[in-house]
């Protein structure tokens, strides 16, 4: 038995009532494309980290040394837009165990990608 959105609104109650519209509805084709904008730079950016980490670790290092020598308003946007990438350099730069290290970075990683793949591109 399917419920519409205004059914799922009235059972909600009206302060979820943004949760049960914003579920239901269908993309536009701007954010359609901002949505595969954003999966496509994430995915090619840790390609990128990994395709690094294999073949030449010192361009993460340099990667690194690059944000961190920022100033820190435009660490923290580069923090704030690139949150998982850079997260993924802090914990390579770490003084950890390297197979934590791996872990995580690639957990980083995999977690940011599925989140950000448009999953509604596969119910069409």
């Amino acid at each position: 038995m399917s419920h519409s959105a205004y059914d799922l609104e009235e059972r909600l109650g009206t302060t979820d009532s943004s949760i049960a519209t914003s579920a239901g509805r269908r993309h536009t084709p701007m954010e359609n494309a901002f949505n595969i904008f954003v999966f496509v730079l994430f995915a090619v950016l840790w390609v990128g980290f990994a395709y690094a980490l294999v073949s030449s670790q010192g361009s993460l290092d340099a990667a690194w040394r690059w944000i961190t020598s920022l100033p820190l308003i435009l660490q923290g946007v580069v923090w704030l837009l690139f949150l998982p990438v850079v997260a993924g350099l802090w914990v390579w730069e770490s003084a950890w165990p390297l197979a934590m290290r791996l872990i995580l970075a690639a957990g980083i990683g995999f977690f940011n990608v599925y989140l950000f793949f448009p999953g509604y591109l596969l119910r069409r």
